[in-house]
């Protein structure tokens, strides 16, 4: 039988329930069935929203390019991120994938004129008084390995604070890091592929 949950995968966590020396891993914070597996992943420093299922034909889904779903980040940044900036990143920014220059796919990038409702996060970013940050939604239609945070430091504004918010229609909304929702086959294909 499938099973589907979504999680609030905490920062500092390792996308995995397998130990690695000295790193927690998902096995700390959540209970779920011995096949089931995170579709996917975040790395070690960011948090937010994972997906975890034993349906491959879901992992396939999420997982190939070829299918460009939408995946919502809420990014904060050093500095006071401008409207020239925002422009470059929804042009595409040209970052460093495994040592060759790649190009991102145009994206939405939009700048949060409030801080965002988020948890706060332990530990918290290292605060300077001298020296604002700003809260940037970013919504891409591909994952290449610690894509955002190459992305804001093109453009000079590096990443202090990555959450994943979006999957799709799915979002973190209702859920604290650490916590899990189940959810039925029908409810998470509607809301991840309409």
């Amino acid at each position: 039988m499938h099973r589907y949950f979504i999680i609030y995968k905490p920062y500092q966590v390792l996308s995995q329930f397998t130990s690695e020396e000295g790193k927690q891993t998902l096995k700390a914070f959540f209970n779920v069935p011995a096949d089931v597996y995170p579709v996917g992943r975040l790395d070690h420093d960011s948090e937010g929203l994972l997906i975890l299922t034993n349906d491959t034909t879901l992992n396939h889904r999420l997982l190939n390019p070829s299918f460009a779903h939408e995946r919502e980040y809420w990014v904060q940044v050093d500095g006071n991120m401008h409207e020239k900036a925002l422009q470059e990143l929804q042009k595409g920014v040209t970052i460093t994938i495994n040592g060759a220059k790649y190009k991102t796919r145009p994206c939405k990038a939009t700048r949060f004129t409030n801080t965002p409702a988020v948890p706060d996060r332990n530990p918290p970013i290292r605060y300077r008084k001298d020296i604002p940050t700003s809260w940037i939604s970013l919504v891409l239609t591909e994952g290449k390995n610690r894509q955002v945070r190459k992305m804001t430091a093109q453009t000079g504004f590096p990443t202090l604070r990555l959450i994943r918010y979006r999957i799709g229609g799915i979002t973190l909304d209702g859920l604290l890091p650490g916590e899990l929702r189940e959810m039925n086959k029908n409810d998470i294909y509607t809301r991840l592929f309409g």
